[in-house]
């Protein structure tokens, strides 16, 4: 095989690509949309522009310095295994620490410029989303706590906009966990060998790869229900219910892109189908209370 010319190559990265790309800052939008989802409902439409700004600069902060986190956690495991091999080439370890550290100062600082109870429970909320990262090392319960990382955004956001607790966020928190876990378990088939070798544990190590889909097929049920929930309890109306029913769809086409178990396929699965109901579900409520 020749080597191609070097005007075919792709130019390499700019730091700040590199930057975003170790901590796969496209996948925000995971949790972004349930964030954006339950601060509208608690506002009962926009709220002013300095919360919503927070919230995202929240949000941002807080998964960035989880992902690093993760990333450190995990360097050598990363480079052993053949679909991560290249993470710690991206940036240095000395660059991730400091990222992570910049990331975490800016969540609490953030959150204390949002209100009282946010900023006393900024150290909790990191602590959730640090603490998944050694999960897979004693549980093979860690996809479970993968979706309670992510489900503290509902959670904070309602906190930002209304500075108390309420049962339609706990729901749609609920919601989140379990949709994690479910679409956490198909990407975690792709791993299945490494996971075994490394002594590492997961829903598909403890399952196999067949009963870990069936499964997450469970998960996602579960999850249509707590969504279905969290509109019953939040008084949404029927914008929120034909977003249910185009979530349904989707949750349903990524069950059958992944049963195929190629890698290709559940790639589609995880990123543009969890996407969409991302993107669906924020759509839906903000339609239901700016309308």
């Amino acid at each position: 095989m020749t080597t191609p010319p070097a005007a075919s190559l792709p130019p390499p990265l700019a730091p700040a690509g590199r930057f975003l790309q170790f901590v796969r800052f496209s996948h925000t939008v995971f949790a972004m949309p349930f964030a954006l989802g339950a601060m509208v409902v608690a506002a009962g439409g926009m709220p002013p522009l300095r919360i919503v700004l927070l919230i995202v600069a929240a949000m941002v902060c807080a998964r960035t310095a989880a992902m690093i986190f993760n990333r450190l956690a995990d360097w050598e495991l990363d480079k052993r295994n053949p679909r991560t091999a290249g993470r710690h080439k991206l940036i240095s370890r000395g660059t991730a620490v400091a990222g992570c550290a910049v990331a975490s100062a800016g969540f609490i600082v953030t959150a204390w410029a949002i209100n009282p109870l946010c900023f006393a429970l900024s150290p909790v909320a990191l602590a959730i989303v640090f603490f998944y990262s050694f999960t897979k090392r004693f549980t093979h319960a860690a996809q479970f706590f993968l979706g309670l990382a992510l489900a503290v955004a509902p959670v904070g956001a309602w906190l930002a906009v209304t500075g108390a607790f309420a049962l339609p966020p706990l729901i749609l928190a609920l919601a989140v966990v379990l949709w994690l876990a479910g679409f956490d378990t198909i990407y975690a088939t792709q791993d299945y060998e490494v996971d075994r070798r490394e002594g590492l544990k997961s829903l598909v190590v403890l399952l196999g790869i067949p009963r870990a889909l069936r499964l997450a097929q469970i998960l996602h049920g579960a999850t249509w229900l707590a969504l279905a929930g969290f509109g019953w309890s939040a008084h949404l109306g029927l914008a929120y219910e034909i977003g249910l029913v185009v979530i349904l769809g989707l949750l349903v086409y990524e069950h059958r892109a992944a049963a195929s178990l190629d890698v290709a396929a559940i790639n589609v699965a995880f990123f543009h189908s969890n996407a969409w109901i991302g993107a669906v579900f924020v759509l839906s409520t903000f339609i239901d209370r700016l309308a």
